[in-house]
């Protein structure tokens, strides 16, 4: 990765993400010292969240998700491993000799 110094006169970080674009991932430090990471996420999914701290609200709200249980949907038929025999944990312990 590179690193780029971050001046007072790069202020705007329009200009910054400009200047780094077509990088893999860059560590950004201040002329004090500090260092941060700053990667692309390429195919990045973002799903909206309701923000509460009630466990069975959330579960609720993400499952009439239908954005987020299409993209899950998909991301399964397309994965090759989705159709391969689950194996139970009696199984495992027992091929472990557990």
């Amino acid at each position: 990765m590179r690193v780029f110094m971050i001046s007072e006169e790069q202020s705007s970080v329009l200009d910054l993400l400009q200047n780094i674009k077509g990088e893999e991932g860059v560590i950004l430090q201040t002329t004090d010292g500090q260092k941060f990471l700053l990667s692309p996420l390429n195919n990045w999914h973002g799903f909206e969240v309701q923000d509460t701290e009630d466990f069975e609200q959330e579960v609720k709200s993400t499952s009439k998700n239908s954005e987020l249980l299409e993209f899950l949907s998909t991301r399964n038929q397309n994965n090759p491993n989705s159709n391969k025999e689950r194996v139970s944990i009696a199984q495992v312990k027992n091929q472990l000799g557990l």
